[in-house]
């Protein structure tokens, strides 16, 4: 455990059909606090991993279909390979003991199970930051950025730029609970993560994300102004300011060739935003039971959202988007994750965000999946800093860590 972390709890508790242990063997269990802080450990049982093996043993793949390769979807040559990588050559265990390096928690937040990643700082000055995850993502896109952030010393930075970090698991996502109740959207996600924060005991923090965790911080930094000092997206979206005559009017070209290409590079990619944004559960029996269309599903966007040379294992190492999609296999969350999108639809906000006046950073990779010019995102947000970077798409802290990380200490450090 780094300085700084949670001690020990005499206490053992189930998530998920996991372990989450602390204290002397043989200690008594007794009932903990809901609103506690628990400490948590990554512990998938035997059992899950051999059924995982099982069912790779036995799978069954279509044919390939005629075409260039990845046009109709995951690539059937690409697949085949990395299935039987994941049956035969990943260790999860191996993954599983450097992940439970980092301190993992859970605590309960309106009846749902969060958990967590705090790292603190030995800097006691350090800015409180929440990194937050989207879908197909989880926590573990962020594991690289943590001690750089935390300990920019060690790490090519200065120590006035340390971050705490805190990684939560979106409800819903990864080894948080399931809820089980309707409404929770983005809206109801940031509530969530500020209830966290201030659980944690921070008053003021950042806030960076992409994806869904563009999305919720937008809710969390303009529902929040008076705790979330600033915002960092490597994911703005928008479209055209209203009442203007002309939206490309003062848009440099630039920008708009930019845009052009990102959504015809996208037009064909969105299908999965239909199916999760209208029957996700239907398509969660199949995802939930084979851990081939689990990984066909996913490993599609790996390839089809980064910034790659036609082969996703150009962007990241197999390692890295097998431990992503074999957390959504043990935690049978894939079906409750896609879920997000079908509540963004069907969950109006009570507190709809017009205007985020928090200072804002835009960190623009030229293989995201959209991209929204900045004049456009300025009539939304308070626009401070706009980073074009050289490389890197929508995964970026995965893809492209140390950008990020030098970005996000740029932004934060005028507003310590």
């Amino acid at each position: 455990m780094r300085p700084g972390g949670y001690g020990p709890l005499a206490v053992c508790v189930a998530l998920c059909g996991f372990a989450a242990c602390a204290g002397e063997p043989g200690a008594e269990v007794t009932p903990s606090d809901p609103e506690a802080v628990r400490p948590f450990t990554i512990a998938v049982p035997d059992a899950v991993l051999s059924d995982l093996g099982e069912r790779l043993a036995r799978t069954r793949l279509p044919d390939a279909g005629p075409g260039a390769a990845w046009e109709m979807g995951t690539d059937r040559a690409y697949l085949e390979g990395l299935l039987e990588y994941w049956r035969s050559g990943f260790d999860w265990r191996a993954q599983e003991r450097a992940l439970n390096e980092l301190d993992h928690f859970t605590t309960t937040i309106d009846g749902v199970d969060v958990h967590f990643i705090h790292e603190p700082s030995p800097n006691p000055n350090a800015v409180p930051l929440l990194l937050v995850h989207g879908w197909p993502g989880s926590f573990v896109e962020f594991v690289a950025l943590v001690d750089p952030l935390s300990d920019p010393a060690a790490h090519g930075g200065v120590a006035a730029d340390a971050f705490h970090v805190v990684i939560p698991s979106l409800p819903g996502f990864g080894f948080s609970g399931k809820p089980t109740e309707r409404g929770y959207g983005p809206e109801k996600m940031a509530d969530v993560l500020a209830a966290l924060m201030d659980r944690l005991g921070y008053d003021h923090y950042g806030v960076q994300g992409g994806d869904w965790g563009a999305i919720i911080g937008r809710s969390l930094a303009g529902n929040n102004p008076d705790h979330v000092i600033g915002l960092h997206s490597n994911f703005m979206t928008g479209g055209p300011p209203a009442g203007v005559a002309d939206p490309n009017e003062g848009v440099p070209a630039v920008e708009l060739e930019l845009r052009a290409e990102r959504t015809g590079a996208f037009a064909e990619g969105s299908a999965y935003q239909e199916i999760q944004g209208t029957k996700p559960q239907t398509l969660g029996y199949g995802l939930n039971d084979s851990p081939a269309g689990l990984a066909a599903w996913i490993i599609e966007k790996f390839h089809g959202w980064s910034d790659n040379e036609g082969s996703p294992e150009t962007a990241f190492t197999r390692d890295q988007m097998l431990t992503n999609v074999t957390l959504y296999w043990v935690t049978e969350t894939v079906t409750s994750s896609t879920r997000i999108y079908y509540e963004s639809r069907h969950t109006p906000a009570t507190r709809p965000v017009r205007y985020v006046e928090v200072p804002t950073a835009v960190a623009v990779f030229p293989k995201e999946i959209y991209f929204t010019p900045r004049r456009w995102a300025e009539a939304r947000y308070n626009i401070v800093r706009w980073t074009m970077m050289p490389r890197g798409g929508h995964f970026a802290a995965l893809e492209e860590p140390e950008l990020l990380v030098e970005d996000v200490r740029a932004f934060f450090r005028d507003l310590r």
